[in-house]
């Protein structure tokens, strides 16, 4: 089933608001946008997976300064729904302090959670070469 207009703008607005949570630093709301239990697929990074709101929240604490100070979200591209889920795929820049920026891709399986909705399942993949290596050699 293909998801309506009220669902897509759901959707991409809970995706963007995880960049204005995480740069505001109140990490302690990230339950609006992950559910409880939340799988964080970081393995691209040499990180495997977060499981859980507050795994995710200690590997940012972690992280420290070596987050980026700007996490921006476009292109985001809802696709159809099976048993109550969504897939979400979207592009994020991340910008750090020194003014260097890095891309990825977010995967993410969204779900409802009551009348809301919930990512649970972000896989988060680097973007490293351009065309995604095609034409190398």
């Amino acid at each position: 089933m293909t998801p309506g207009l009220e669902d897509r703008l759901a959707v991409t607005e809970l995706i963007a608001l995880h960049g204005h949570l995480v740069d505001a630093g109140a990490l302690d709301r990230l339950h609006e946008v992950f559910t409880a239990d939340v799988v964080y697929d970081l393995s691209d990074f040499g990180q495997g997976e977060l499981t859980g709101l507050a795994a995710v929240k200690e590997a940012a604490l972690a992280l420290g300064a070596g987050n980026p100070v700007a996490h921006h979200v476009t292109n985001v591209i809802v696709e159809e729904m099976t048993d109550g889920r969504v897939h979400a795929r979207s592009k994020g820049l991340g910008v750090k302090a020194d003014g260097s920026c890095g891309s990825v891709t977010y995967e993410d399986t969204v779900v409802r959670v009551g009348a809301e909705w919930r990512i649970s399942h972000r896989r988060v993949l680097a973007r490293k070469v351009p065309l995604n290596g095609l034409g190398r050699g």
